[in-house]
């Protein structure tokens, strides 16, 4: 609840979870340490995860029937809400009225720098490397609500792929989360901080198979930073080779091997058994370890000097073209021009 700028909950009970996390049995277990219950409410699109290992229940809108369920089973005043991939959209009134502001969102990044989502591999394409552990009261706008506390530290050097960052954060979130529900049980009251409209920056949901095409005309550090954005746990970036499409993985910038010309980007130069080098339109060349086909095979014993990497226009036309929404049972491509 909310007094006088204040946040803060006197006789915290219960957490309702709306989303998941693949931290949710790490989080069950910390509200657990302070005797409190975890309750999770997911869509149904978000119940296929086989890993889910507690107790949940199944909603696929903020509805009235999801209201009466938490009016039915849970004090609102004694409730902590948290929103962990959430796909539901909460309006102005219910935050107010029905959730007593009790409703909160933990996030990633630095507000109101780095709204949105996909935000592992929009801070690779941009050269990120601050970390921040955020939790902000919900609002009705997206990543805009009044901040309640946050956490920043560098990323390690060795974070290069959005698995390397999602590791790091993990344990990040974790000690955050644990601190941030300790200082809660005891009563501290946390200064709120409002996020300036002056500020900040937007960055939609990303979809590796509509987003993760390769223009090969940028230049090599943007090639590199993108190929790495849709790395590991993503199935890869996509470009066509001997016309057919594969996803490039585990790739790295040399400048130690030739000097180029614009028209090599792409273009397979040397095969070196574990690796290929690939020509840019700089001064640098790209090796490359894995090249996977449409079964994620790795195909780089396959491939010839000679042979290029190409993306046709239309897939890059695609790419922008669309955006996509994860509503809450499915995935929706939209056109917006």
């Amino acid at each position: 609840m909310i007094k006088d700028n204040l946040f803060f909950l006197p006789n915290i009970k219960n957490i309702i979870i709306f989303g998941y996390s693949d931290q949710i049995d790490e989080i069950n277990k910390i509200n657990n340490k302070f005797n409190i219950k975890t309750n999770l409410i997911i869509s149904s699109e978000q119940s296929k995860n086989k890993k889910i290992k507690i107790n949940y229940k199944i909603f696929d809108y903020f509805d009235k029937r999801l209201k009466d369920f938490i009016k039915k089973n849970f004090d609102i005043n004694s409730t902590l809400f948290i929103s962990l991939g959430c796909r539901y959209i909460f309006n102005k009134d219910d935050i107010k009225y029905f959730f007593n502001q009790n409703l909160i969102n933990f996030h990633g990044s630095r507000l109101p720098l780095d709204s949105g989502g996909g935000h592992w591999s929009w801070k690779i394409l941009r050269g990120e490397k601050i970390d921040n552990q955020l939790v902000h009261l919900i609002s009705e706008k997206i990543d805009n609500g009044p901040i309640i506390d946050f956490e920043s530290s560098i990323f390690p050097h060795r974070c290069k792929i959005p698995l390397d960052y999602d590791n790091y954060a993990k344990n990040k979130f974790l000690n955050f989360y644990e601190k941030f529900i300790k200082n809660l049980c005891n009563k501290k009251k946390f200064n709120l901080k409002f996020q300036p409209d002056y500020l900040g920056a937007y960055y939609p949901r990303l979809n590796t198979d509509l987003n993760g095409w390769i223009n090969w005309n940028l230049k090599s550090y943007q090639i590199e930073r993108f190929i790495n954005a849709f790395d590991d746990p993503y199935s890869g970036s996509l470009t066509y080779i001997r016309n057919k499409k594969v996803r490039l993985k585990k790739t790295y910038l040399s400048s130690s091997d030739v000097n180029n010309h614009p028209f090599m980007s792409g273009l397979i130069l040397r095969h070196d058994k574990n690796w290929i080098v690939v020509g840019s339109n700089d001064q640098n060349v790209f090796l490359i370890k894995e090249v996977l086909d449409e079964k994620g095979l790795n195909i780089l014993s396959k491939l010839k000097v000679g042979d290029r990497f190409y993306t046709p226009i239309k897939k890059l036309d695609d790419s922008k073209k669309y955006r996509v929404y994860y509503k809450s049972n499915k995935l929706v491509k939209k056109k917006i021009f």
